[in-house]
């Protein structure tokens, strides 16, 4: 044959090839009329918050909304699955930075639900229930009509306290979502190492009586029961002053504040207002004077993203021991 002819008949030899890859590689049929395989883990069905779903792939193009479902996908090697974020508390860390330096951010605060689909999401996965406000038109509900699935962290649905078994399946869950089990299990594994390194360090030490000031001028902001905030407390050997709060972020009054006596006042790091900032007003507030925390200035910080369930969670209960 000539070398043209020679060239067409390769050619032709290679389109069936080309196409069978396709198929497996999309999830279609093969050219024989069988289902091409489908990813490892799929399909996977969860329930989270009440929504069940079931994953015939991973999502391609997520959204992430608050910083802590930002930072587990990223964790978990997710960034290039990342279409936007939006919504971050505080810095996220250096081990993020340069991944989070390239991700489209939407909004400094939560998108419109218009810029939100002009991302072209398959996958919205917000950290606080606020992510999925009816009102502002991110509903889990709306979003499925426009065929994007959804994930809220668990702790933005609690019935329970949480603790870090919480934030271990959040983790896994996420990790399966996106078909990266593994590296949400290796997490998980070092997670609980860092743990009982921890509790090494604080055993036999009396608990310190712990407040947590968030934010609040007429009355006190702060970490109840029902929070990851409360177990990480407890396993760096404080004792949370409103563990009987049964929210994860609750309002107190500060005459009672002040009838507890925390020795420790846990100041959460985020937003436009500066930690000094809130020392002085805790310190300048004549009814907290005779609280012993006030009066010996002991205080222990912590940004916002440490105390919530997500990646931080485990590392901020060796953070906050050596404080207290």
């Amino acid at each position: 044959m000539s070398r043209p002819i020679r060239l067409l008949a390769a050619a032709a030899l290679l389109v069936p090839l080309t196409a069978c890859s396709s198929a497996a590689d999309s999830g279609t049929e093969t050219e024989a009329g069988k289902p091409a395989a489908k990813a490892a883990g799929f399909p996977y069905t969860v329930t989270n918050c009440g929504v069940k779903t079931t994953y015939e792939a991973p999502p391609k193009r997520a959204v992430t909304m608050n910083q802590h479902a930002t930072e587990v996908m990223l964790e978990l090697g997710l960034k290039d699955r990342i279409a936007g974020t939006a919504y971050l508390d505080d810095k996220v860390l250096p081990k993020y930075a340069k991944a989070y330096a390239d991700t489209p951010v939407l909004a400094k605060e939560y998108p419109s639900y218009e810029k939100l689909l002009a991302a072209g999401p398959d996958f919205v996965y917000g950290g606080y229930a606020s992510a999925f406000l009816a009102g502002e038109g991110r509903s889990r509900g709306a979003l499925a009509k426009s065929g994007i699935e959804s994930r809220l962290n668990v702790e933005g649905c609690a019935k329970k306290p949480v603790t870090m078994d919480d934030v271990y399946r959040e983790v896994r869950e996420v990790g399966s979502t996106f078909g990266v089990r593994a590296r949400a299990d290796t997490w998980v594994g070092q997670a609980r190492r860092d743990l009982k390194d921890a509790a090494k360090e604080t055993k036999g030490r009396e608990p310190v009586p712990v407040f947590v000031y968030d934010s609040g001028d007429k009355t006190a902001f702060t970490a109840g029961g029902r929070g990851i905030g409360n177990d990480i407390i407890e396993r760096a050997g404080g004792r949370n002053v409103f563990a009987d709060l049964d929210k994860s972020f609750g309002d107190a009054s500060w005459e009672t504040v002040v009838d507890r006596d925390p020795e420790v006042i846990v100041i959460l790091d985020y937003g436009g207002t500066t930690v000094a900032q809130k020392k002085k007003r805790l310190l300048d507030d004549p009814v907290l004077a005779d609280v012993p925390a006030i009066k010996h200035k002991r205080f222990a910080v912590l940004p916002l993203s440490d105390a919530v369930v997500g990646v931080r969670a485990p590392g901020a209960v060796a953070k906050l021991a050596d404080q207290l």
